[in-house]
């Protein structure tokens, strides 16, 4: 019996609304490792989202697909698609039929203000528990109605916990404020080991490359959207291959798993064409993978790069940890947890109102597996609904000398640090697996079914006490 185990009938159900569970995006993904993960422990109901949703109005029972992931038979799992992540009446209607004892959501609150509109008449029966992330600093402000409105705020980030309490300010201390990292299921990404003798791997690997032997992968694996700034990888992809002999150039390859053009990102085919020579290769994975595919990508890259200027977490980073691949990775956002920089003393950073990032390199200590590549810019952007946020820009000459510390080493070199990344992702400390997030989503999930209390009828405020908020942390530090 998996511990932790609580019979069917006396579980408490928790209503999850996020991405459709059974779709492969990231929020989907990390959705249905927490369902799998806690269904013996928890029932579940799920309002599964997407566009324009072709199972608009139906239900799923999942219970059985469930029991066959978690390993257990009593599993109690059912999903309601979509359009969107529905409406106040679709709630209403839910909350009818589950009846569940707590909320839980995942991603941006602004996906949600229909429902923190409505949040009184929630949480005088159950509360609402938000899995939640947030990009970069100034404090957002702008998001403070929303966590107000939540009961238990779980952090993916280190930086996330941080801002969470500064918005909060006195009233932090009436919520659960924790941190639970991403964890992706390390039984799908893992190590292969033995590569050279497992024979599908090595199959996989000559119908990808043919006759080439490369010596050198790169490998990029997210959507092509502006703030990934893909062309800056291109770039440091490029000056760092310029920088070797036509030999060693010939052995090199940048692999990139994503579209080829996107109108929320950019045409990439183009960029190449104009910006690269034709013996700097460049190549695009054929179509969509399976995560069998995807943890092969991984094995046999020899570093993943990620330069992203604003990244909650960053979820191929923590891919490539799990399958011992060493990171490039832009010193920003959820990804800094990830390459583990440390304090003086050796403890993993944490960040306070006078410490609030380490994008400024503050601290330059940090795990073998990481090659970071710190800002040389950081300045303001925004939009109506996020007034102002940090855009984290980091020079892709920078990224380059990065690229080429990393091909300095020997393979056995970089296998040996990307093995020490999947340690400590795997470890207690970092748990970004989903076994460690599942029990990490307990622990506190169960603390607060321990404390809550509902929300009174009516709440007084006196709006002669009113006080604009004036941002309670450092800009320079």
């Amino acid at each position: 019996m998996k511990d932790g185990y609580i019979p069917k009938d006396q579980r408490k159900k928790i209503l999850l609304i996020t991405d459709d569970i059974r779709l492969p995006s990231g929020v989907g993904n990390v959705g249905k490792e927490i369902v799998l993960h806690t269904s013996h422990h928890y029932n579940w109901a799920c309002i599964g989202g997407a566009i324009n949703h072709p199972d608009q109005g139906k239900r799923f029972d999942l219970s059985s697909d469930t029991n066959n992931g978690a390993g257990i038979n009593d599993a109690s799992v059912f999903l309601y698609p979509t359009n969107g992540y529905g409406d106040a009446n679709i709630l209403r209607q839910i909350i009818a039929i589950e009846n569940p004892d707590a909320i839980m959501l995942i991603t941006d609150p602004r996906y949600f203000t229909w429902l923190f509109q409505i949040e009184n008449e929630i949480r005088k029966k159950v509360p609402i528990i938000y899995l939640n992330i947030w990009d970069d600093y100034p404090a957002p402000y702008y998001n403070k109605a929303f966590y107000e409105s939540c009961d238990a705020l779980l952090g993916i980030s280190k930086q996330t916990v941080n801002i969470n309490k500064l918005v909060l300010g006195d009233k932090a201390k009436n919520k659960i404020i924790e941190y639970v990292p991403h964890g992706l299921n390390s039984e799908i990404f893992y190590p292969i080991p033995n590569k050279e003798q497992d024979k599908e791997f090595q199959t996989y690997k000559k119908n990808l490359f043919g006759t080439k032997n490369y010596e050198f992968v790169v490998f990029f694996n997210s959507r092509n959207i502006r703030r990934k700034q893909i062309p800056d990888a291109i770039l440091a992809y490029r000056q760092f291959v310029e920088a070797l002999t036509p030999e060693q150039k010939e052995k090199c390859l940048l692999l990139l798993h994503t579209e080829q053009v996107s109108e929320h990102g950019t045409d990439l085919l183009a960029v190449i064409e104009t910006l690269c020579p034709k013996d700097c290769n460049i190549a695009f994975t054929p179509g969509k993978l399976d995560v069998k595919q995807l943890n092969y990508l991984y094995n046999l890259a020899d570093v993943q790069i990620l330069l992203t200027s604003n990244e909650g977490w960053g979820l191929s980073l923590t891919e490539a940890l799990l399958t011992g691949t060493p990171i490039i990775a832009n010193v920003t956002g959820g990804m800094q947890d990830q390459m583990r920089f440390e304090f003086e003393d050796g403890t993993w950073i944490n960040f306070d109102a006078d410490f609030p990032s380490n994008h400024r390199g503050t601290y330059k200590k940090h795990g073998k597996w990481a090659f970071p590549v710190y800002p040389s810019s950081i300045s303001m952007a925004g939009s109506p609904q996020t007034p102002y946020i940090f855009d984290d820009r980091c020079r892709w000459e920078d990224a380059a000398e990065r690229l080429m510390e990393v091909y300095n080493l020997s393979k056995e070199e970089r296998q040996e640090r990307g093995l020490e990344g999947y340690k400590w992702a795997t470890s207690n400390e970092a748990g970004f697996t989903s076994k460690h997030q599942a029990n990490r989503f307990i622990t506190y999930t169960d603390k607060l079914f321990s404390t809550w209390k509902p929300r009174e009828k009516y709440e007084l405020i006196n709006a002669t006490e009113f006080k604009k908020p004036v941002l309670n942390h450092k800009l320079v530090y």
